[in-house]
């Protein structure tokens, strides 16, 4: 059985902790913003794994580690 690194109740409580995503402007410039909760995921599962982040695997999280990371900042 695969354990959910984000159950649905831990992202319950966290949603409306995260910063609504800025406006995007009409001509779409640049690539999309990425999945908040795949962000989360990548993030804990890199913390448990205690991976670096370039060997994050793209295919599993939709998502480079280097992305993910970024998440952390708190500019986005």
């Amino acid at each position: 059985m695969v354990r959910e690194l984000v159950p649905d109740a831990f992202w319950q409580r966290v949603t409306p902790l995260l910063p609504p995503p800025p406006p995007r402007p009409k001509k779409k410039l640049g690539r999309p913003r990425a999945d908040d909760r795949a962000a989360l995921e990548a993030i804990v599962f890199v913390l448990r794994s205690g991976i670096p982040w370039e060997m994050l695997p793209r295919k599993q999280f939709g998502l480079s580690g280097m992305t993910a990371m970024g998440c952390l900042s708190p500019s986005r």
